[in-house]
């Protein structure tokens, strides 16, 4: 089965409260059997700017799983705390 992943460009815009996000997300990915595989970190854009300046990419075992997360009641809290804290793009799509 193809895994989902979840692609978020971030731009933080309350750097203060942004870490309470970051603390409360990886309990509940965890919960959904999803894994970061990119976390923020160095990056270079080519060909356009990119919606936010930083990266994160989440791993499910699968599509339905990364949508699942997304919308769930468990993860709530923590989209709304990253949404006053920071603008993004967030899209999910099937991969291998």
């Amino acid at each position: 089965m193809p895994f989902g992943y979840v692609i978020a460009q971030i731009d933080v815009t309350d750097p203060a409260a942004y870490p309470d996000y970051v603390a409360m997300v990886g309990p509940v990915v965890a919960r959904f059997g999803g894994e970061f595989l990119v976390r923020g970190g160095r990056a270079e854009y080519h060909e356009g700017e990119p919606p936010g300046r930083r990266t994160v990419v989440i791993r499910f075992p699968s599509f339905e799983a990364a949508r699942d997360w997304y919308h769930s009641e468990d993860y709530a809290a923590a989209k709304l705390l990253r949404q006053r804290a920071s603008t993004s793009v967030q899209t999910i799509v099937e991969g291998v």
